[in-house]
């Protein structure tokens, strides 16, 4: 059963950081593209970042040098390093991998205050 859980989330103000992470688990994971999208109250969901198994990384341009994506395979985890948060930021931030379909976290809010 695959299984994707996002921690790491929670209120900061605008110029702080989080880190989030996301364990995935019942796929081979070392091989496996991992994303970071987000969404809004009233906007659409966004793909905010992508890792793949070669460890090459994109990002939206909105938060290009801010946020940085990482993965660790022996630990089944990607990481979502966001530095220089904006209340634009905020949205609650979803996990997602393609596992004979689209697999997607439960998701973990992120909230920046002005």
């Amino acid at each position: 059963q695959v299984q994707l859980v996002e921690s790491g989330g929670g209120l900061v103000q605008a110029g702080g950081s989080l880190r989030l992470s996301c364990v995935v688990s019942g796929t081979t994971f070392r091989i496996d593209t991992v994303n970071w999208y987000r969404q809004a109250p009233g906007k659409q969901r966004e793909l905010v970042a992508g890792i793949n198994s070669g460890g090459s990384t994109n990002y939206v341009d909105s938060v290009k040098g801010r946020f940085t994506i990482s993965r660790d395979n022996a630990k089944n985890t990607v990481y979502l390093q966001m530095n220089s948060l904006k209340p634009e930021d905020t949205a609650v931030y979803y996990c997602n991998t393609y596992s004979k379909g689209p697999r997607w976290g439960q998701g973990t809010q992120v909230t920046v205050s002005s």
